[in-house]
């Protein structure tokens, strides 16, 4: 429908209707002019013959005759005269009227000639003036020319119900690239030029949205074609390989210049209000789709479809960073506003969640093809890294990744250390990603789509192949920016913030970080991989502690994350240096029978009391043997009283004792007393992390009676959970608060109090005030 409500707006234009204020692009006086002079031209054998001609042959054919009139062959055998003025001046308002009375497929394959002839005329028009004059300075012309990208745009946005036309999956893709690299070739290669071009055409909305659902259709393509090879049980032959590797361009070619164009604030700025794109997840379900992209069996081997589809979910990862990381309007907040939007938007922070432990993966495990330079894979890790971070500083996700993004973290803290060290705390790295934008070939594109959709496509003809440009990020940005993305989601997940947290949140990750250390092993209480896992995870920790105090000048971190960092590795550390972490690390010793019996007696030496601050020196020197058992004073009495777990849990929960495990926490003072609104060591279980691989992953559970670890969206208040201020501001901002209530309603009003903020300390902006 709306494709088919564009095309009445379109209309309704020309008979005055509900745009009739607006200029009527398509008259019925023009269609009429264009009826009388198809006497003195041949429009549509002119544009099937020409469209066939490259720029060069084009040219030298317009030098040879000195005019502007070629010669070529009727239909009768006999010589034809076609005015290159006259088709050109015709051409766009031509294509539209094909556009208004679409019938049958081949309308739309025509349409595709007449897209390459646009474009060959573009790249043409710049080495002849007469033609540049005609072509290029005609604003009329422009008019046309941008209508008709819209207009080709929202019948293929809508593909379900056009499709009823016959026109091949390969016009559709091709079309739709061909359509919006059409802006630079004809308008301008300058993104900012560009984007005032559009924002001063009275239907860019509609250019948004159709933009966008166009492109999504082309992924929906590419997901059933992928989806129906993986069914083939014999191995696909170079024929099917080619065309799938040439809808996975076209998708590409797409994506990419709606990513330039995301990149651009002023064109941001308005995707961020489209209520169709943001609030009702038009880009979410587009993400969706690209991230859920996989390769069939069969298709393993060929490293430029898998490459192709790698830096189309890096694209994509780009502009949903580059949306949520825009100021003036929260895409997250939008993105919440719907429960049914969230939902979706909790769906892709887990496959984003899976993407980078698979993209992490590759990393550790390199292999020559995947790292081969002819096929860059696309900043995936950098760019998933990078949204995990905004994600997990928000309030409307932050809750579920306190749980969720402990597996791929425990993924990179559990590699040996040597090689944590030379992969996160160097900028020397042994691998890194390659990225890069296609050469688009337009022309070479046409062709291809248009002899499959007439059957007449051969394996050597399907060999089509963009070249590419790299755009990767410099080797030492490239390898702190990654670090610094890693220490900023455990400093986010990690924080506290006293007038905004809730008692029960303090150290819930730290909690829940040892809680998955201890379910990893199989058999927890015997395992030597578990406590040994433990071991290398905090003395890696420790190495990153330290190096990134490296970070800080050159603002990649602040002094909070490093502390927030420093104090998360010390507190653990301490927990492996328990008296319960002595006894696994003594089990894999060989005292395995003996620390059995032991485990049933009551604990007799805990931690000392509850750590508030992270002493300096360890900050900077990390203990390095934390298997080496401690001294420590005697418990007192009320230690023990808190205790209540049943001994037959002990060889249950984790390769710890569950009540020195529970008496461990309350001494760090990670846990609380029933009294303090935490249920103590007896309720463990209700922190078990949650196995599944689902968006239910992201749903919290239900409060009860028994379950003083919640993490119910509606116990968390719904702002930032990173202390962004310091005393000064947040007092002033809460002092504000209590004479003006009801400021986070006024643009203008939160606006003014962040740059007043701003200058008494960090700088601050109007979407963070709105979410305080």
């Amino acid at each position: 429908m709306k494709d088919h409500a564009l095309r009445l707006r379109y209309r309704d234009s020309t008979k005055g209707g509900a745009l009739g204020e607006e200029k009527a692009h398509v008259a019925p006086s023009a269609v009429l002019a264009i009826r009388s002079r198809l006497k003195m031209i041949d429009m549509i054998s002119s544009i099937e013959e020409l469209s066939q001609l490259t720029t060069g042959e084009l040219s030298e054919m317009l030098k040879e005759l000195g005019s502007f009139v070629l010669q070529s062959k009727g239909d009768d055998g006999g010589p034809k005269q076609v005015d290159m003025e006259k088709l050109v001046s015709l051409l766009p308002l031509h294509l539209l009227a094909v556009c208004l009375n679409l019938g049958r497929g081949s309308d739309l394959t025509y349409v595709l000639r007449g897209m390459r002839f646009l474009h060959s005329l573009s790249e043409l028009a710049t080495r002849h003036i007469r033609l540049e004059q005609v072509f290029l300075d005609d604003v009329k012309l422009s008019e046309q020319v941008m209508d008709l990208i819209f207009f080709v745009l929202s019948i293929l946005s809508d593909w379900k119900k056009e499709n009823h036309l016959g026109a091949s999956p390969f016009i559709h893709s091709s079309l739709v690239a061909a359509s919006l690299h059409l802006l630079t070739s004809y308008f301008s290669s300058q993104w900012h030029e560009l984007v005032h071009i559009l924002l001063a055409h009275p239907k860019v909305d509609i250019f948004m949205d159709v933009a966008f659902d166009s492109l999504h259709e082309d992924t929906r393509i590419l997901s059933v074609r992928l989806s129906a090879l993986s069914t083939k049980d014999f191995p696909v032959g170079p024929f099917d390989s080619q065309l799938t590797h040439f809808t996975c361009q076209q998708c590409e070619a797409s994506l990419q210049i709606l990513l330039s164009l995301c990149q651009q604030k002023l064109f941001r700025d308005p995707i961020l209000k489209n209520k169709e794109l943001c609030r009702n997840g038009g880009i979410l379900s587009l993400s969706l789709t690209i991230l859920k992209l996989g390769i069939p069996e069969c298709l393993k081997g060929s490293m430029d479809i898998a490459s192709s589809i790698s830096r189309l979910k890096a694209k994509i990862l780009s502009i949903l960073l580059q949306l949520c990381e825009a100021e003036s309007i929260s895409y997250l907040d939008e993105v919440a506003t719907l429960p049914k939007i969230m939902q979706l938007g909790q769906t892709l922070a887990l496959e984003v969640l899976n993407l980078l432990k698979t993209a992490i993966g590759r990393k550790q495990k390199p292999t020559a093809s995947s790292h081969d330079k002819s096929y860059p894979m696309g900043s995936v890790l950098i760019n998933a890294l990078r949204l995990v971070d905004v994600f997990s500083d928000d309030s409307n996700f932050r809750s579920s990744f306190i749980t969720n993004t402990i597996p791929f973290l425990t993924q990179i803290f559990a590699t040996p250390h040597d090689i944590f060290v030379s992969s996160w705390c160097s900028v020397n790295l042994p691998v890194m990603e390659d990225d890069a934008n296609l050469d688009y070939d337009p022309f070479g594109a046409a062709e291809l789509a248009l002899a499959a959709s007439s059957n007449m496509l051969t394996e050597a003809k399907a060999n089509y192949s963009c070249s590419f440009r790299s755009i990767s990020m410099p080797s030492l940005a490239y390898a702190q920016t990654r670090t610094a993305c890693v220490v900023k989601i455990i400093a986010n997940l990690h924080v506290f913030v006293p007038n905004i947290c809730e008692e029960q949140e303090r150290d819930l990750f730290l909690q829940k970080f040892q809680k998955y250390l201890l379910s990893e092993s199989p058999s927890p209480s015997l395992d030597y991989a578990a406590c040994n896992e433990a071991t290398t995870v905090c003395k890696n920790l420790g190495a990153l502690s330290h190096y990134a105090k490296s970070l800080i000048p050159n603002n990649l971190l602040n002094e909070e994350d490093v502390q927030l960092l420093s104090e998360f590795a010390y507190k653990l550390q301490l927990w492996c240096k328990s008296q319960g972490g002595q006894r696994t690390f003594q089990m894999a010793k060989g005292d395995t029978s003996s620390q059995v019996n032991k485990d049933l007696q009551p604990v007799q030496q805990p931690l000392p009391t509850r750590v508030t601050s992270v002493p300096e020196s360890n900050v900077d020197n990390p203990p390095k043997n934390i298997e080496e058992p401690t001294a420590t004073p005697s418990m007192k009495q009320e230690g023990n009283a808190r205790d209540e777990t049943p001994r037959s849990r002990i060889s249950i929960n984790g390769g710890l004792l569950q009540n020195s495990f529970g008496q461990n926490l309350i001494h760090l003072g990670v846990t609380r007393t029933t009294s303090a609104g935490y249920p103590g060591a007896g309720t463990a279980s209700s922190m078990e992390l949650p196995r599944c691989k689902s968006a239910d992953h992201f749903k919290t559970a239900e409060p009860t009676k028994e379950s003083g670890l919640r993490d119910n969206d509606d116990r968390q208040p719904k702002r930032k959970k990173r202390s962004i201020m310091n005393v000064v501001q947040t007092n002033e901002i809460e002092n504000a608060l209590v004479v003006e209530p009801e400021m986070h309603k006024s643009a203008t009003s939160l606006q003014a109090w962040a740059e007043k903020l701003s200058g008494q300390g960090s700088e601050i902006i109007s979407s963070q005030l709105k979410n305080w």
